[in-house]
C-alpha cells in the first residue's frame, strides 16, 4: 500500500501556493494543503498495491463446462491522473478475457483496475499493465482491455479540446491475434449506437 508522506506533500502544496503568487494563509487557502494530501491519498493508493494478488485472490476454479469462450465487462468507470502534468483523466475501461481453467469476479476486474489506476500514469501503459495483471493472476488464454478517457491536460490546458478523447487498446495472448482481438472489440461495440435495441447480447450483459 502507498505510504504517502502527507506533511511533505501539505508543505509542497504550501511552497507551490507561494511559487504562483498565492497567500497560503489567507482563510480561504489555510486548508488547501490538507485538503489537496486528502485527494492525493485517495488518488495515489495504487502505489505499492499488489494489483496481481488482488486478481489472484478474486478467482475462482471454472470446470469445462462452465467457462465460457468470452467473457466482457463493459463500461467501468475509471480515474486516474496523468504523469506529465499531474492532472486527472477519466473514462471508461472495457474489460475482455478468455478464460483458462478459472474465472474472476465481475467486481475483482474494476478493483483491479482502481488499482493498477490510482498511481500517477500514461493511458497507453495504464491499458497494457491492467491487461498483464489480469493475465497473470487469473491465467486467462487472453485478455482485452479498451480504454476510452478524457484527459484534463487536454480538455483544460493548451488547445483545450473539450471534446476530445483516447482510446487505447491492449491485449495478451489469443486476444492479441488479429481474429481474436477483432471479435472482442465487436462484441464490445454490440448493441450500441441507433440499433442499441437490436444488438446482440454479450457476456457483460450476464
Amino acid at each position: 500500500m502507498s505510504r504517502m508522506d502527507r506533511a511533505r506533500v501539505e508543505a509542497a502544496v504550501r511552497e507551490l501556493l507561494l511559487g504562483i503568487g498565492e497567500d497560503p494563509d489567507r482563510p480561504e487557502l489555510e486548508r488547501t494543503p490538507a485538503r489537496v494530501a486528502d485527494s492525493y491519498a485517495e488518488f495515489f493508493s495504487g502505489i505499492g498495491t499488489d494489483a496481481v494478488a488482488i486478481a489472484r485472490e478474486g478467482t475462482v476454479h471454472a470446470e469445462d463446462g462452465e467457462r465460457g469462450r468470452l467473457v466482457i465487462v463493459r463500461d467501468v468507470e475509471f480515474r486516474s491522473v496523468c504523469e506529465h502534468h499531474l492532472l486527472p483523466f477519466l473514462g471508461v475501461a472495457h474489460l475482455a478475457y478468455a478464460p483458462g481453467d478459472r474465472l474472476i469476479g465481475l467486481g475483482t476486474l474494476a478493483r483491479v483496475l482502481d488499482a493498477v489506476a490510482s498511481r500517477p500514469q500514461l493511458q497507453e501503459r495504464l491499458g497494457e499493465q491492467v491487461a498483464a495483471t489480469i493475465a497473470e493472476g487469473l491465467g486467462a488464454e487472453g485478455v482485452l482491455v479498451v480504454l476510452d478517457a478524457q484527459h484534463q491536460c487536454v480538455t483544460t490546458r493548451g488547445e483545450r479540446q473539450t471534446g476530445s478523447t483516447t482510446v487505447t487498446v491492449a491485449a495478451t495472448g489469443s486476444l492479441a491475434d488479429v481474429a481474436g482481438r477483432a471479435e472482442a472489440i465487436a462484441l464490445i461495440g454490440a448493441g450500441r449506437g441507433t440499433d442499441a435495441g437490436h444488438g446482440a447480447s454479450t457476456g457483460a450483459d450476464a
